[in-house]
């Protein structure tokens, strides 16, 4: 295990008068160019949606005369969404009985529809952040369902799930993507029988290890290590989620067409989806599940992404102005990094000088509100470029403290 940081007294945004005091008059993002042979040969590190390779915009070229403007019920489609089911069930080496299903809404869409079709009574969530909240939030108002259960902790940190009389569906994220904290996907120890536990892995799927056997619903949206576009909303599920949602089904529940589970499993085992998908996003997501699949699958997405982000922990512990938020090692995310500088560096500033030098998207979650940088390491991108990230941000540091 990694030893623990000296934790720097700089968690919140400082004053820029006092910063542009110490390093000399205000810093325009447009007075600092780094130099060309230490910028990224990619700038994008944004936490979603993230970089697409050129082979996906490739894929999706091909696909233009075959695939795209052509309708969803047709061969051509359906045979790409069986395509996509199937590369993801070899992915996750799905267990026996597990299926893949697949939606229109995203990941927030499907915080409602597991609200109407996967909770009986009473869910327990772990809130260490703002996805994690949302579905919380989203169980606690239905009324429908008892009072949630929610366990908080900060950010930067993580709670842990609590076997609790009465709960039939535990719901945490794997990767807390606004605050960089990753969780363990694990069954709940003395949970009630027929408890599901519901992992949100939008920002974690394809980019960090996992036992599927241990989740039951474990879902997510493809714009993050899959490298594809919101909008649609996939998920592994087992054999009791399945039975869950056909249970519920069969009850007086009024669930309204579009949030209706059961209908997106019917129309999944047909490979189709209920409401008409985004074929573009089918076509690079199917060609980036290839891609992985083809260079070793999760074993590679996930040595690969433990490359990237351990590259910037590293850097950051030993910088003298920077380091890592999540103070826990093993709670640090391998797919989203989130670094704190001290007072005499201002992070904004930080950003948008790269920005201007085509390094974008390394802000803060808006709502964090700290005086840091927050860098994606999903698979797409190349654990080189991160190395020229980090070669940059050194760049402008210093030039910003002369």
């Amino acid at each position: 295990m990694q030893s623990q940081p000296t934790v720097r007294q700089a968690t919140t945004r400082p004053d820029p008068s006092r910063v542009h005091a110490e390093i000399g008059a205000p810093v325009s993002e447009n007075s600092i160019t780094i130099p060309a042979d230490l910028l990224p040969k990619d700038g994008r590190f944004g936490a979603g949606p993230s970089k697409v390779r050129q082979e996906q915009i490739d894929a999706l070229s091909a696909a233009s005369k075959t695939i795209l403007g052509t309708s969803h019920r047709q061969a051509p489609v359906k045979n790409l969404v069986g395509s996509v089911r199937e590369g993801l069930s070899q992915f996750f080496r799905a267990p026996e009985g597990y299926e893949v299903v697949l939606g229109v809404g995203g990941s927030t869409a499907f915080w409602d529809i597991a609200s109407f079709g996967l909770v009986e009574q009473k869910a327990q969530h772990l809130s260490f952040g703002e996805f994690g909240s949302k579905f919380a939030a989203a169980t606690n108002k239905a009324p429908f369902l008892a009072a949630s259960s929610i366990i908080k902790s900060e950010p930067g940190t993580r709670p842990a799930a609590q076997a609790e009389a009465g709960i039939d569906a535990y719901a945490w994220p794997q990767n807390e993507t606004s605050t960089g904290v990753s969780a363990p996907v694990k069954r709940v120890a003395g949970a009630d029988e027929g408890a599901l536990v519901l992992v949100d892995a939008t920002s974690a799927a394809g980019g960090l290890d996992v036992d599927v056997a241990e989740s039951d619903v474990y879902y997510f949206a493809p714009q993050k290590n899959f490298a594809s576009d919101g909008g649609l909303w996939l998920g592994l599920f087992s054999p009791n989620a399945l039975d869950r949602a056909a249970r519920i089904k069969a009850t007086d529940r009024w669930i309204p067409d579009f949030l209706d589970l059961q209908t997106a499993i019917d129309n999944s085992r047909l490979n189709q989806t209920y409401n008409t998908p985004s074929l573009s996003t089918l076509v690079t997501l199917d060609a980036q599940v290839q891609w992985l699949n083809a260079n070793g699958g999760l074993d590679f997405a996930s040595a690969r992404t433990a490359d990237s982000a351990g590259r910037i922990y590293s850097w950051a512990e030993s910088s003298e102005f920077a380091t890592p938020f999540v103070t826990n090692p093993d709670e640090r995310s391998n797919v989203i990094a989130t670094i704190d500088f001290d007072e005499s560096v201002d992070a904004t500033v930080v950003a948008k000088v790269l920005r201007a030098n085509g390094v974008v998207d390394t802000e803060p979650y808006r709502k964090l509100g700290r005086n840091q940088l927050r860098i994606a390491t999903f698979v797409a991108i190349e654990p080189d470029d991160v190395s020229a990230l980090l070669a940059s941000i050194d760049f402008v540091v210093g030039k910003l403290r002369k």
